[in-house]
């Protein structure tokens, strides 16, 4: 079993909606949903365009997935998770936009707009550094080490996650990688059917702790709690 802290708005938020009919999966129920009828492509397309983000639930990762660290209990774990959501401040992201991230697209912040989850983001990953078992060779092996840049791996190897800190870019993944060739096809079709959230700011207020009850299983929020503080908090909550 594998935990996760993400980013993602309320079941009900309709961007939210909109994103699980896009994927065609509510983590929140830990259902699949219908395809949407409208996705622009082929049913077998659409399933291999969303195969990843599928799996993962709508998110933006803030810690990565980690097993637990021996000596701490889910219970310990979702008992630092309440009481660092209570601690912590929520934050805006000024503009969301829409953008194309390597061979994938993604939600995310405008230039100049990420100040504030950066933050957040920094003390999620050191709070529940303490929960996190160190990597296996074999997970060092899946984040392709010897691509990664020198400062990538040192994050790897401190923190379980090449992304973090001055490496980390708040995203909302939409879709795994789209060939070159249907590249402007898919940013206009996610430009349409996104188009009621970009170019508009996004309330950062909630936490999801994410499980993966078994390794390849898809990803459930466990648990949502609002930020409820008044400045966010990189203390140790272990």
């Amino acid at each position: 079993m594998r935990y996760a802290v993400y980013f993602t708005p309320p079941q009900d938020d309709p961007l939210t909606r909109a994103a699980v009919a896009w994927l065609g999966r509510d983590a929140f129920a830990g259902a699949a949903m219908t395809p949407p009828s409208d996705a622009g492509m082929a049913l077998s397309d659409w399933e291999a365009l969303t195969a990843d983000p599928r799996r993962y639930g709508f998110h933006a990762t803030l810690k990565a997935p980690f097993t637990l660290a021996e000596g701490c209990s889910p219970a310990d774990l979702e008992a630092a998770f309440e009481r660092f959501c209570a601690q912590a401040a929520p934050v805006v992201i000024p503009k969301l936009v829409l953008a194309q991230l390597g061979l994938f697209f993604a939600l995310v912040p405008g230039i100049g707009s990420s100040e504030g989850v950066d933050s957040l983001c920094a003390a999620v990953v050191e709070a529940f550094e303490p929960f996190r078992a160190a990597l296996s060779p074999e997970d060092i092996a899946r984040r392709r080490p010897e691509r990664l840049t020198e400062r990538q791996r040192a994050h790897l190897d401190r923190w379980g996650y090449p992304y973090v800190f001055d490496e980390f870019r708040f995203h909302m993944t939409l879709t795994g990688p789209v060939a070159e060739a249907d590249q402007p096809r898919m940013r206009d079709l996610l430009t349409e059917r996104f188009s009621a959230f970009t170019d508009r700011p996004l309330p950062v207020s909630h936490l999801g702790l994410s499980v993966e009850p078994e390794r390849g299983a898809a990803f459930a929020i466990a648990r949502l709690a609002p930020l409820s503080g008044k400045a966010n908090t990189g203390e140790t909550i272990a």
